[in-house]
């Protein structure tokens, strides 16, 4: 990994018309504000279609991609659409942030109209895109036919045993039934991953590599899980034994309780990771690089019995360990991976981190506060590591200062020279960017100096999350022009 810098943002943050952000123009523009700022790495969140709750680590699929952002813009320039249809069927509201219901009760219709139009028009090149995808397509689109005949149930909770449990008999008779649905959502993933790659391919014609985000667990409501259950910890009756979460930390004095199925390591061992290699090879489609998520869980994992209300009684398990990472490495040798090892690490895991050879990742906004290790300091880092100022389940630096213990906001002036003069946020941005990381990223948020009200993420809350939304015009040329001069000083960007 090269001495380089980037920004982090989702895709929903971006100022798309429609509600959300999209994979069409506002995309486009923000991979010009960071070529025009020197930034060459561009962070996102995990792309999946997402559930109750919104959030982009409980997909209904590692493989598909969210339908929201399919940009209706674009559609329009295609044929797809008329503008009389996306101005009826967009959502008011604030443009500061999305609002997932009304994008829910509305999105779906729009993108109807697209497949009607399309779908004949199409017919050939959607057929090479669903046998390019005949891995994981079929059963995504049933899944998601299904559930729509099943008013939005999760998958444990149909109605139909057979279908439940996958028997022949069942999977025939739904995929005759339901023909036109299935098409539909398989119609929504060409449209979808036609329109990334069209946009991946100007990002790294403009130097720009994209990141994207790996969930270590997948939604329990999720294709992944219903087509191979035998592959996760269920009992008899497809509800989960043990599910995951973390335990007691920084963020939460009763852990997190994510409520993940936990995986059968064991019986993925036996035919080599095949499930985990074909994912990231999914990912390797996607990306340049690829951040983990819970890369300790590899080494060990929380597991919580199911049912439980907090995370808090759990038990540490040993996970697959090395193995599962050369797997990964051996099946996309391309793919730049960045492991997420934040929080108490024990000694096998600084031990797997080291021999996977991955770089790990700092937060500046750790490395003031008493509780957390020395290790977070700029002073302290190696090179093979990926610094933060905070990453989306942070508060934005801005409100850090607020938040924060007085003494820790006070350490950080002292230690990186703040000054309301350069401002706190930038002087933040300039203390990640002097350090010896490879890589620094900053979370959008920071660059605009923005407050508690851009939070991305607050981890063991629901209702709020993942919903801030950038403006219209607030990436300026006076400020790219700020960080890319910043990059160069710090020997990010080649040139001023």
């Amino acid at each position: 990994m090269e001495r380089s810098s980037g920004i982090l943002l989702p895709i929903f943050s971006l100022p798309s018309e429609g509600g959300v952000g999209a994979l069409g123009g506002a995309a486009y523009d923000f991979v010009d504000f960071l070529f025009a700022a020197g930034q060459r790495y561009w962070q996102i969140l995990p792309l999946g279609p997402t559930s109750y709750g919104d959030s982009p680590y409980q997909p209904f699929s590692v493989y598909a991609g969210n339908p929201y952002f399919i940009d209706p813009g674009l559609l329009r320039e295609d044929g797809l659409l008329l503008q009389t249809e996306i101005d009826s069927l967009a959502p008011r509201g604030d443009p500061g942030a999305v609002d997932y219901a009304a994008i829910y009760r509305t999105r779906f219709d729009l993108l109807r109209l697209a497949y009607e139009r399309g779908k004949g028009r199409d017919a050939e090149a959607f057929s090479r895109f669903a046998s390019q995808n005949a891995d994981w397509l079929p059963d995504y689109a049933l899944f998601m036919a299904l559930k729509v005949r099943f008013g939005m149930r999760a998958w444990f909770a149909w109605e139909d045993e057979d279908i439940r449990r996958r028997r022949l008999g069942a999977l025939a008779r739904y995929r005759a039934l339901l023909s036109d649905e299935i098409r539909f959502h398989a119609y929504l993933q060409f449209l979808f991953f036609s329109q990334w790659r069209a946009l991946r391919a100007y990002a790294r014609a403009r130097g720009v590599r994209v990141m994207g985000d790996m969930p270590i667990y997948v939604a329990l409501d999720s294709a992944d899980v219903w087509v191979r259950p035998e592959l996760f910890l269920l009992g008899e009756d497809l509800t989960p034994v043990e599910v995951a979460g973390v335990p007691p930390d920084y963020f939460s004095a009763t852990g997190q309780l994510w409520g993940n199925p936990l995986y059968r390591y064991d019986v993925m061992e036996k035919d080599g990771f095949s499930w985990w290699r074909a994912r990231i090879l999914g990912a390797a489609r996607l990306y340049d690089t690829l951040r983990i998520d819970h890369f300790r869980g590899f080494d060990t994992y929380w597991a919580v019995p199911f049912g439980e209300a907090t995370a808090a009684r759990g038990r540490w398990v040993k996970g697959p360990g090395l193995a599962l990472v050369e797997a990964l490495k051996k099946a996309a040798p391309e793919l730049e991976l960045v492991a997420e090892d934040l929080g108490a690490l024990n000694e096998d895991v600084k031990k797997l981190l080291a021999d996977s050879g991955f770089p790990g990742m700092k937060v500046l906004e750790f490395a003031f506060d008493a509780r957390e290790p020395n290790s977070y300091l700029p002073h302290a880092y190696a090179r093979n590591c990926v610094c933060y100022v905070g990453t989306h389940d942070n508060a934005p630096a801005m409100a850090w200062r607020e938040e924060a213990a007085p003494e820790a906001v006070a350490m950080a002036v002292e230690y990186l020279g703040l000054s309301e003069a350069e401002g706190f946020h930038m002087g933040m941005i300039r203390g990640g960017m002097a350090s010896a990381a490879a890589l620094f990223i900053a979370q959008m948020q920071d660059c605009l100096g923005l407050g508690a009200h851009a939070r991305i993420n607050e981890p063991s809350t629901l209702g709020r999350n993942w919903k801030w939304r950038l403006l219209p015009g607030q990436c300026t040329g006076a400020l790219a022009a700020k960080l890319r001069r910043m990059s160069y000083l710090y020997g990010r960007t080649p040139e001023p």
